[in-house]
C-alpha cells in the first residue's frame, strides 16, 4: 500500500482526494457507502501491475475529499461534474471507469450524461435502474418495502447520523461491511439495532483484517456519515433533474458483477430485471453478467482477486 501514491486536486469548486499507481491507460474506480478509495486496494496493486494506471479517489463528501455542508450539493449532477472535472485533470479524453454500490449510481449517471468519456464499464452490484417517469425513486421504494427500508430510514437529515452515533463507528461499519444478510435491509424503527447484520462475530471475515477496518474507522470517525448519507437525501431530487433522459439508455460496454448473497441482488425483482431481458434491453452493450457463488454485497474486496481478473480481462478487449 505505501507504493499507492496520494494527491489533491481541485474538481468542479472542491478539493478531492485521488489515490493512485501505475503507468498506462487509466482506470478510474468509484467506491460506495460507507467505503473510500481505501475499498479498491486490492485492484489498485492488481491492475496497476499490468499496465494500468489505477486511480481512485474519495468521492465528494468521504474521506479526505471536501464535504459542502448543504444537503442538495449531492446531486448526481455534482457528482458527476466533479468525475467529468477529474478525468479532464488526468490530461485523457477517456477512461475505463469501474464502480461499486452507489459509486455503480454514479458510474450510471456518468455513462448516461458523458458516454464520450467512458472506454468501457465494469460495475459491481447495483444494475441500471431505468427512471420510472410516474414514481419519484424514494416513493417507489416506502412503497415496495416500507418506511422502515433502510433508504427511507436514511432520508432525514441528522436522525441516522444520530442512531449511528449511539453504537459507535467501528460497530457501524464492522455491521455493514461484514453483512451477509439476503434481501432489502429492513431497519429497527428509531435505532440502528442490528442494522444491516444481525449475524455480527466477534472475529472478522478472512477478507477484512483488523488494520483494514481500522483505516475505514479513522476516516468515518474524522468526517462522520453524513456526506454519504446525502447521496441517498438527493434520490428524488435526481428523479426530478433527470426527467429529460426519462427512457435513454447507456450505450458504453458494459460488464456486470454481483454476489450471488448480494443485498441488491437478492431484492425483489432484480434478479429477474438482471436476466429477464429488462436489464439488457436499457444496456444494450451489456456484453457479460457474473454471478459469483456465496459473494455478498462487498465483492470487490471479498472476492478481490476475482475481480481484480474480470476487470482485467474485460477491459483489454479494448
Amino acid at each position: 500500500m505505501e507504493d499507492i501514491e496520494h494527491r489533491t486536486i481541485e474538481v468542479n469548486g472542491i478539493n478531492m482526494h485521488v489515490a493512485e499507481k501505475g503507468q498506462g491507460p487509466i482506470v478510474l474506480f468509484l467506491h460506495g457507502f460507507p467505503e473510500l478509495w481505501y475499498s479498491w486496494r486490492h485492484q489498485i496493486l492488481s491492475l496497476s501491475s499490468q499496465g494500468y494506471h489505477a486511480v481512485a479517489p474519495d468521492l465528494r463528501g468521504y474521506g479526505d475529499t471536501d464535504a459542502p455542508p448543504s444537503v442538495t450539493s449531492y446531486t448526481c449532477f455534482h457528482i458527476v461534474g466533479d468525475l467529468v472535472a477529474l478525468i479532464d485533470s488526468l490530461g485523457v479524453d477517456q477512461v475505463f471507469l469501474v464502480a461499486h454500490d452507489w459509486g455503480a449510481v454514479i458510474g450510471w449517471y456518468l455513462c448516461l450524461f458523458r458516454p464520450d468519456k467512458i472506454k468501457a464499464y465494469v460495475c459491481l452490484s447495483v444494475p441500471y435502474l431505468p427512471r420510472n417517469p410516474k414514481v419519484k425513486t424514494v416513493d417507489g421504494m416506502r412503497a415496495l418495502h416500507g418506511d422502515d427500508y433502510y433508504i427511507c430510514r436514511f432520508q432525514e437529515p441528522g436522525k441516522m447520523e444520530a442512531e449511528f452515533a449511539k453504537v459507535g463507528v467501528a460497530s457501524v461499519l464492522k455491521n455493514i461491511l461484514t453483512t451477509r444478510k439476503t434481501g432489502p435491509p429492513i431497519l429497527s424503527k428509531g435505532e440502528f439495532g442490528t442494522g444491516f447484520n444481525p449475524d455480527v462475530t466477534e472475529t472478522l471475515p478472512s477478507w477484512l483484517i483488523e488494520d483494514e477496518l481500522a483505516y475505514f474507522v479513522s476516516k468515518f470517525e474524522k468526517t462522520g456519515f453524513t456526506g454519504g448519507l446525502n447521496y441517498y437525501r438527493n434520490l428524488n431530487l435526481n428523479w426530478e433533474l433527470t426527467a429529460a433522459w426519462t427512457g435513454a439508455k447507456i450505450n458504453v460496454p458494459v460488464k456486470f458483477i454481483t454476489g450471488e448473497l448480494d443485498m441488491v441482488y437478492t431484492t425483489s425483482r432484480t434478479k429477474d430485471y438482471i436476466h429477464g431481458g429488462g436489464f439488457k434491453e436499457y444496456v444494450p452493450n451489456l456484453e457479460e453478467v457474473i454471478v459469483q457463488k456465496g459473494v455478498a454485497h462487498f465483492n470487490n474486496q471479498e472476492a478481490a482477486e476475482e475481480i481484480s481478473n474480470h476487470i482485467y480481462d474485460f477491459i483489454r478487449k479494448f
